[in-house]
């Protein structure tokens, strides 16, 4: 059985994670789940530096659950 790994990335706020996230989701076809406690919320795009919608390319979880 193949197992999966898991690839963790932190760093301070505006620090290019979403984008280095981004490119190696779309490298290895995988899935980003944000662990953000702010990005969770519906609206709250600029305060929290969210990666707009139409930037996403890969496939975002947690993002936008909570009105």
């Amino acid at each position: 059985m193949k197992k999966n790994k898991i690839v963790v990335i932190y760093g301070q706020t505006a620090s290019g994670k979403s984008a280095l996230a981004i490119k190696i989701a779309k490298r290895f076809s995988g899935e980003i789940i944000s662990a953000d406690s702010v990005q969770i919320y519906k609206g709250f795009d600029i305060g929290s530096a969210k990666i707009p919608k139409n930037k996403r390319t890969a496939i975002h979880h947690m993002l936008d659950i909570r009105e």
